[in-house]
């Protein structure tokens, strides 16, 4: 098994190059100029993913269906394949947001990295879309330092969000952030929230308890063994509740408002941490809450597999016409996103689970050779790319452009459900922790480990155009 595989971006616009280009370079795939290595991942033990949360305490991070980069027209020429550059440039600022944004460059800048022009539709539920919320959480904290106030109100808000995705712009990243990630200014405000100033915040809340919870998260047990969250929770319910204690009166807010509420003044303790945390800590453990988030739902979109289970329903034997319905279905799903390696579980269930109801009770994963990383965008050839289950981001590197790491890179088996429900499934437990990667057969070779590949985006993009235009 080849230990790299890699994957290019051309800027090339019609189908007819993009095959001529293919073949020029499965001539030249194996200089060892264009592969770039990385250390073999190593997925976390059963032991250490042993209790499964009580309760779910977050919802799934929203996000707008994957919108694909521009296309240019066929008239429009592209450059020759050089690595993918950030284009940088002065922002235009509103002068109105009271705000030093150095202070916080650093994160401003990863966020720009995490949700370049380029991926940011393509990894934004995995790494743009929570980066970006970290980004918000952090520049609350930092805007309250020198008042009493935990949010922004609402002009100020409105100001200081477009100056933000302003200087994101300015340093490579995805204008339609606040599209792609179903983020508005009013995030900043606290909605409806009803305690939203520290001295408040800090008297009803034992803060001692929340800040001794969420100053280190441990990135292996916090999604499955929950300290920080439930943390969190405890002390959005406290000053959510605390409205109508005070008001003495209960009917003040009704369920759905109360939600709303919850909600809010999750994102209100999120500032209240991001004030007393460094702004490298409190990316730290955002981003590590986001990780549990993501890996509890798939995000890819299923349509009605109609034709595959008209073509599967009834066979227990390989069956051509079948393998070619469920291979044609999935390459649709394989345009839409980058997910994790434990996002592609769910979505193999899932996907598993509405064959099921439809009568398709063969596991047709195992008949027609369905891996894990076929759920996920594809690039140079068969190869699919899985991102981690942990937090990862968008690498940029002043000489190879933006990079990004994928995992699971060996034919991994998707899983077939036991059953037509997955209301029970956990990723916790262990008999669905990750299953064990191969060993490769080239492991011995020096600077070669099999399992984890780094991709580089310019390379990666032309493929996945290239799919988009033919």
């Amino acid at each position: 098994m080849d230990c790299l595989q890699t994957i290019t971006r051309h800027k090339g616009s019609l189908c007819g190059q993009f095959f001529l280009f293919t073949i020029w370079l499965s001539s030249f795939q194996d200089v060892v100029g264009l592969l770039t290595l990385v250390e073999y991942s190593h997925v976390s033990s059963t032991t250490e993913l042993a209790n499964p949360p009580n309760t779910d305490l977050f919802e799934p991070i929203e996000i707008s269906p994957a919108v694909f980069p521009h296309l240019p027209s066929p008239t429009e020429s592209f450059p020759p394949m050089y690595p993918s550059f950030p284009a940088t440039y002065e922002p235009v600022l509103t002068g109105k947001c009271p705000v030093n944004f150095s202070a916080i460059s650093s994160i401003l800048n990863k966020t720009a990295s995490d949700c370049s022009l380029p991926l940011a539709s393509l990894v934004g539920n995995v790494i743009c879309c929570p980066q970006f919320s970290s980004l918000l959480h952090i520049f609350q904290g930092y805007y309250s330092t020198n008042s009493d106030k935990l949010v922004l109100q609402d002009g100020m808000a409105n100001d200081c969000f477009s100056d933000i995705i302003s200087i994101l712009a300015s340093r490579g990243a995805n204008s339609t952030i606040p599209t792609i990630c179903s983020v508005k200014s009013s995030n900043l405000t606290g909605g409806s929230c009803p305690i939203k100033d520290v001295s408040t915040f800090e008297r009803i809340v034992n803060t001692s308890k929340l800040l001794e919870a969420c100053s280190t998260v441990d990135p292996l047990k916090e999604c499955c063994r929950p300290v920080c969250r439930p943390a969190i929770m405890d002390a959005a319910v406290q000053i959510s509740v605390s409205h109508s204690v005070m008001s003495d009166n209960k009917n003040s807010l009704g369920e759905t408002s109360h939600v709303d509420a919850l909600n809010d003044c999750k994102g209100v303790v999120s500032s209240w941490l991001s004030r007393k945390l460094s702004a490298d800590a409190a990316n730290t453990t955002f981003r590590i809450l986001s990780a549990c988030k993501v890996n509890k739902v798939c995000p890819l979109n299923f349509s009605q597999p109609t034709d595959v289970i008209k073509a599967c329903r009834n066979i227990a034997a390989p069956s051509p016409s079948c393998c070619s319905s469920l291979n044609t279905y999935i390459a649709g799903i394989q345009k839409q996103m980058l997910i994790t390696n434990r996002q592609a579980i769910m979505c193999a269930t899932m996907f598993g689970s509405m064959l099921q109801k439809g009568g398709v009770m063969t596991n047709i994963y195992e008949l027609c050779d369905v891996d894990l990383k076929d759920f996920s965008l594809q690039a140079y050839g068969q190869q699919g790319c899985l991102l981690r289950s942990l937090p990862a981001d968008v690498d940029f590197d002043n000489s190879t452009g933006f990079s990004f790491t994928c995992d699971l890179s060996d034919n991994i088996a998707a899983p077939w459900p036991s059953s037509t429900s997955i209301s029970s499934l956990s990723l916790c437990a262990p008999e669905m922790s990750l299953p064990a990667l191969p060993t490769s057969q080239t492991s011995g070779n020096s600077g070669c480990h099999g399992g984890r590949l780094k991709f580089l985006v310019s390379i990666f993009l032309f493929f996945v155009l290239s799919t988009l235009m033919c």
